[in-house]
Protein backbone atom coordinates (compact mmCIF):
# COMPACT_ATOMS: atom_id res chain seq x y z
CA UNK A 1 0.00 0.00 0.00
CA UNK A 2 1.37 3.48 -1.27
CA UNK A 3 2.01 5.49 1.87
CA UNK A 4 0.29 8.24 0.50
CA UNK A 5 -2.77 6.77 -0.72
CA UNK A 6 -2.19 7.17 -4.54
CA UNK A 7 -1.75 4.99 -7.48
CA UNK A 8 -1.06 4.23 -11.03
CA UNK A 9 -4.07 5.73 -13.16
CA UNK A 10 -4.23 2.54 -16.08
CA UNK A 11 -7.77 1.19 -15.07
CA UNK A 12 -9.03 4.81 -13.73
CA UNK A 13 -11.94 6.38 -16.26
CA UNK A 14 -12.41 3.21 -18.22
CA UNK A 15 -16.28 2.80 -16.13
CA UNK A 16 -19.58 3.70 -15.07
CA UNK A 17 -20.80 2.17 -12.15
CA UNK A 18 -24.01 1.95 -10.58
CA UNK A 19 -22.88 2.39 -7.40
CA UNK A 20 -19.33 3.25 -5.34
CA UNK A 21 -17.43 -0.13 -6.11
CA UNK A 22 -16.74 -2.15 -3.02
CA UNK A 23 -13.03 -1.23 -3.22
CA UNK A 24 -13.56 2.56 -2.57
CA UNK A 25 -15.74 4.51 -0.05
CA UNK A 26 -18.21 6.53 -0.20
CA UNK A 27 -17.21 8.70 2.73
CA UNK A 28 -13.73 9.88 4.23
CA UNK A 29 -10.89 8.94 4.47
CA UNK A 30 -10.72 8.28 0.68
CA UNK A 31 -7.98 6.08 -0.26
CA UNK A 32 -6.66 6.07 -3.90
CA UNK A 33 -9.71 6.94 -5.49
CA UNK A 34 -12.38 9.55 -5.06
CA UNK A 35 -16.09 8.69 -6.66
CA UNK A 36 -18.25 11.52 -8.31
CA UNK A 37 -22.41 10.70 -8.46
CA UNK A 38 -23.43 12.02 -12.30
CA UNK A 39 -26.89 13.50 -12.90
CA UNK A 40 -28.00 10.20 -14.05
CA UNK A 41 -27.09 8.17 -10.64
CA UNK A 42 -23.97 6.57 -11.96
CA UNK A 43 -20.63 6.34 -10.38
CA UNK A 44 -17.04 7.68 -12.03
CA UNK A 45 -13.97 6.77 -9.76
CA UNK A 46 -11.30 9.21 -9.91
CA UNK A 47 -7.78 8.76 -8.78
CA UNK A 48 -6.44 10.90 -6.38
CA UNK A 49 -3.01 12.84 -7.30
CA UNK A 50 -0.96 14.29 -4.54
CA UNK A 51 0.14 17.73 -5.57
CA UNK A 52 4.08 18.78 -5.64
CA UNK A 53 3.68 19.58 -1.75
CA UNK A 54 3.07 16.09 -0.99
CA UNK A 55 0.38 16.87 1.84
CA UNK A 56 -2.92 17.99 -0.44
CA UNK A 57 -4.21 16.33 -3.68
CA UNK A 58 -6.58 16.32 -5.86
CA UNK A 59 -8.83 14.32 -8.15
CA UNK A 60 -8.27 13.91 -11.50
CA UNK A 61 -9.66 13.38 -15.19
CA UNK A 62 -7.51 12.49 -18.30
CA UNK A 63 -10.26 12.43 -20.86
CA UNK A 64 -7.83 11.49 -23.64
CA UNK A 65 -7.01 8.27 -21.59
CA UNK A 66 -10.66 7.60 -20.53
CA UNK A 67 -12.91 5.08 -22.12
CA UNK A 68 -15.31 5.84 -25.01
CA UNK A 69 -17.98 5.22 -22.56
CA UNK A 70 -17.13 7.84 -20.23
CA UNK A 71 -16.39 10.66 -22.63
CA UNK A 72 -19.75 10.05 -24.29
CA UNK A 73 -21.70 10.06 -20.86
CA UNK A 74 -19.45 13.31 -19.64
CA UNK A 75 -20.26 14.80 -22.80
CA UNK A 76 -24.16 14.47 -23.03
CA UNK A 77 -24.13 15.95 -19.84
CA UNK A 78 -22.00 19.11 -20.84
CA UNK A 79 -23.93 19.34 -23.64
CA UNK A 80 -27.18 19.67 -21.96
CA UNK A 81 -25.57 22.40 -19.89
CA UNK A 82 -24.93 24.46 -22.97
CA UNK A 83 -27.90 23.86 -24.21
CA UNK A 84 -28.98 26.52 -22.24
CA UNK A 85 -26.07 28.70 -22.13
CA UNK A 86 -27.45 29.49 -25.85
CA UNK A 87 -24.44 29.72 -27.82
CA UNK A 88 -23.66 29.89 -31.08
CA UNK A 89 -20.70 27.74 -31.45
CA UNK A 90 -18.48 25.60 -29.47
CA UNK A 91 -14.83 26.62 -28.42
CA UNK A 92 -12.61 24.11 -27.40
CA UNK A 93 -9.37 24.79 -24.87
CA UNK A 94 -6.23 22.42 -25.33
CA UNK A 95 -5.51 19.84 -24.84
CA UNK A 96 -7.53 17.61 -22.98
CA UNK A 97 -10.95 19.95 -23.66
CA UNK A 98 -10.55 19.21 -27.53
CA UNK A 99 -11.87 15.85 -26.56
CA UNK A 100 -14.89 17.17 -25.39
CA UNK A 101 -15.46 19.77 -27.76
CA UNK A 102 -16.69 18.17 -30.71
CA UNK A 103 -19.16 16.10 -29.01
CA UNK A 104 -20.57 18.63 -27.64
CA UNK A 105 -21.18 20.30 -30.82
CA UNK A 106 -22.03 17.44 -31.66
CA UNK A 107 -24.96 16.83 -29.73
CA UNK A 108 -25.69 20.79 -29.91
CA UNK A 109 -26.74 20.09 -33.84
CA UNK A 110 -23.57 21.99 -34.50
CA UNK A 111 -21.40 21.09 -37.97
CA UNK A 112 -18.28 21.90 -36.52
CA UNK A 113 -16.77 23.54 -33.49
CA UNK A 114 -13.23 26.02 -33.14
CA UNK A 115 -10.37 23.98 -31.63
CA UNK A 116 -7.68 26.18 -29.91
CA UNK A 117 -4.06 25.58 -29.37
CA UNK A 118 -0.67 25.81 -28.15
CA UNK A 119 1.69 24.98 -31.08
CA UNK A 120 2.17 28.02 -33.22
CA UNK A 121 1.72 27.34 -37.16
CA UNK A 122 4.07 29.56 -39.51
CA UNK A 123 0.47 31.80 -40.69
CA UNK A 124 -0.53 32.23 -36.68
CA UNK A 125 -0.42 36.15 -35.51
CA UNK A 126 0.45 37.01 -32.13
CA UNK A 127 -2.25 39.63 -32.16
CA UNK A 128 -4.67 36.06 -31.54
CA UNK A 129 -2.91 34.54 -28.28
CA UNK A 130 -2.71 35.00 -25.26
CA UNK A 131 0.10 33.70 -22.22
CA UNK A 132 -1.41 30.90 -19.71
CA UNK A 133 -0.57 27.97 -17.30
CA UNK A 134 -2.72 25.56 -15.44
CA UNK A 135 -2.14 23.76 -12.29
CA UNK A 136 -0.98 20.19 -14.51
CA UNK A 137 1.32 22.05 -16.90
CA UNK A 138 2.87 25.48 -15.37
CA UNK A 139 5.32 25.97 -17.63
CA UNK A 140 6.50 29.19 -18.73
CA UNK A 141 6.36 30.84 -21.84
CA UNK A 142 3.17 28.40 -23.60
CA UNK A 143 0.29 31.05 -25.08
CA UNK A 144 -3.32 29.79 -26.30
CA UNK A 145 -3.65 30.49 -29.74
CA UNK A 146 -6.49 30.75 -32.51
CA UNK A 147 -5.76 30.07 -35.81
CA UNK A 148 -6.57 33.27 -38.02
CA UNK A 149 -8.37 31.49 -40.56
CA UNK A 150 -11.35 30.67 -38.25
CA UNK A 151 -11.92 34.32 -37.13
CA UNK A 152 -14.95 34.53 -38.99
CA UNK A 153 -16.26 31.68 -37.20
CA UNK A 154 -16.37 33.30 -33.83
CA UNK A 155 -16.29 37.28 -35.06
CA UNK A 156 -19.64 38.55 -33.40
CA UNK A 157 -21.23 35.29 -31.90
CA UNK A 158 -21.89 34.26 -28.63
CA UNK A 159 -19.70 31.34 -28.06
CA UNK A 160 -19.20 28.40 -24.97
CA UNK A 161 -15.96 27.41 -24.02
CA UNK A 162 -15.48 24.04 -23.70
CA UNK A 163 -12.40 22.48 -21.24
CA UNK A 164 -12.14 18.99 -19.28
CA UNK A 165 -11.73 20.97 -15.95
CA UNK A 166 -11.66 24.36 -14.50
CA UNK A 167 -8.79 24.54 -11.24
CA UNK A 168 -7.24 27.59 -11.41
CA UNK A 169 -9.32 29.41 -13.77
CA UNK A 170 -5.70 30.49 -15.86
CA UNK A 171 -6.62 28.99 -19.11
CA UNK A 172 -10.48 30.12 -19.28
CA UNK A 173 -9.13 33.34 -18.42
CA UNK A 174 -6.82 33.20 -20.86
CA UNK A 175 -9.25 32.04 -23.19
CA UNK A 176 -12.17 34.43 -22.41
CA UNK A 177 -9.47 37.14 -23.10
CA UNK A 178 -8.27 35.93 -26.06
CA UNK A 179 -12.07 35.66 -27.36
CA UNK A 180 -12.95 38.96 -26.84
CA UNK A 181 -10.52 40.42 -28.72
CA UNK A 182 -11.14 38.45 -31.13
CA UNK A 183 -14.68 40.03 -31.28
CA UNK A 184 -17.02 37.18 -29.85
CA UNK A 185 -19.45 37.34 -27.07
CA UNK A 186 -18.65 34.81 -24.14
CA UNK A 187 -22.25 32.88 -23.10
CA UNK A 188 -20.48 30.27 -20.88
CA UNK A 189 -18.16 27.65 -20.31
CA UNK A 190 -19.22 24.11 -19.73
CA UNK A 191 -16.33 21.50 -18.34
CA UNK A 192 -16.67 17.96 -17.13
CA UNK A 193 -15.03 18.48 -13.67
CA UNK A 194 -14.76 21.72 -11.68
CA UNK A 195 -11.93 20.73 -9.39
CA UNK A 196 -12.12 22.99 -6.20
CA UNK A 197 -13.30 26.36 -6.43
CA UNK A 198 -10.28 28.37 -6.99
CA UNK A 199 -10.87 29.56 -10.31
CA UNK A 200 -14.15 31.21 -9.13
CA UNK A 201 -13.08 35.05 -8.84
CA UNK A 202 -11.10 34.80 -11.70
CA UNK A 203 -14.21 34.21 -14.22
CA UNK A 204 -15.58 37.21 -12.82
CA UNK A 205 -19.46 36.99 -13.53
CA UNK A 206 -18.62 34.08 -16.39
CA UNK A 207 -21.44 31.31 -16.21
CA UNK A 208 -19.58 28.02 -15.54
CA UNK A 209 -21.14 24.55 -15.55
CA UNK A 210 -19.90 21.11 -15.02
CA UNK A 211 -20.82 17.29 -14.74
CA UNK A 212 -19.47 17.23 -11.09
CA UNK A 213 -17.52 18.66 -8.86
CA UNK A 214 -14.60 17.81 -6.61
CA UNK A 215 -13.09 19.22 -3.75
CA UNK A 216 -9.15 19.44 -2.56
CA UNK A 217 -7.83 16.69 -0.31
CA UNK A 218 -5.53 17.04 2.63
CA UNK A 219 -3.48 13.78 4.04
CA UNK A 220 -3.94 12.54 6.96
CA UNK A 221 -2.71 8.99 9.04
CA UNK A 222 -5.70 6.97 7.19
CA UNK A 223 -6.15 8.52 3.58
CA UNK A 224 -7.14 11.81 2.34
CA UNK A 225 -9.88 14.22 3.76
CA UNK A 226 -11.85 16.29 1.35
CA UNK A 227 -11.80 19.75 2.56
CA UNK A 228 -15.23 20.75 2.66
CA UNK A 229 -14.63 24.77 1.71
CA UNK A 230 -13.26 23.87 -0.99
CA UNK A 231 -16.07 21.67 -2.67
CA UNK A 232 -17.31 23.78 -5.69
CA UNK A 233 -21.27 23.39 -6.36
CA UNK A 234 -22.62 22.26 -8.98
CA UNK A 235 -23.81 22.30 -11.96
Amino acid sequence: MSADFTEPTLTYWQELHDAVPARFSCAPPHRFGYPVTLPDGRVLVLPLRALPEGDHAVASLIANQASHLVVAALADIMAEEARGLGAEIVVGLPTLGLAFAALVAERLGQSRYVPLGYSRKFWYADALSEPVSSITSPEAGKRLRLDPNLLPLIERRRVVLVDDAISTGATAVAACRLMRRAGAEIAGMVVAMKQTGRWMAAMDGVPVRAAYGCPRFVLRADGWWPEAETMPAVP
